[in-house]
């Protein structure tokens, strides 16, 4: 008897070397196993910085002077102001003359103002020369520009001294005339 005619005579037979041929295929599949392997990194935390600053004068001024004469150094506004990037960032910190006004229209008090800013170096000495740097001299009046004062590391600080004299050619036009200015301290 042929094989077929066995297995049909014989469906357990049939059945048997089915499921034989089956567990065969499947073993043949299931023997190209990959090794695979993860790993997590949860919580992952971003924190911004932060770029303030703080100005020993704020918000009052850095210098006043009444009874100015002009070229009498004795008579001069001088004034020191100590600003701190209080941050943890670095930035470029700059100086602007943000507001002028003038009591007399026709003679501007500011146009005969001589005004010195000097950065008091690392030392913050003002009154000597050492690492002291001028960053503005020249009127009031033609301090128009915003003054780059370089970048500051956080927890950077530095002293500015403040020099206002009336110049010696200011005539009786500009007697018992003022000036008010205003300044800004920006960092970015």
């Amino acid at each position: 008897m042929s094989r077929r005619k066995a297995l049909r005579a014989n469906p357990r037979r049939l059945l048997a070397a089915l499921a034989t041929i089956l567990v065969a295929v499947g073993v043949t599949v299931a023997s190209g196993a990959t090794f695979t392997a993860q790993t997590a990194n949860a919580g992952n935390t971003f924190t911004a910085g932060a770029l303030t600053m703080s100005n020993d004068k704020a918000p009052g001024a850095i210098l006043t002077a009444s009874g100015m004469k002009p070229g009498d150094a004795t008579t001069n506004a001088t004034g020191t102001v100590v600003i701190k990037n209080t941050g943890n960032l670095s930035g470029a910190f700059s100086l602007s003359r943000t507001s002028l006004t003038n009591s007399d229209g026709t003679f501007p008090l500011a146009n005969k103002l001589n005004t010195t800013i000097t950065d008091c170096g690392i030392d913050q000495d003002c009154l000597t020369a050492g690492d002291n740097s001028v960053k503005y001299s020249g009127l009031l009046s033609a301090m128009t520009a915003t003054i780059s004062l370089g970048n500051w590391a956080g927890a950077e600080q530095h002293t500015y001294r403040f020099v206002v004299s009336l110049d010696s050619t200011a005539d009786n036009n500009y007697q018992g005339d003022n000036a008010v200015a205003g300044f800004t301290w920006d960092a970015a």
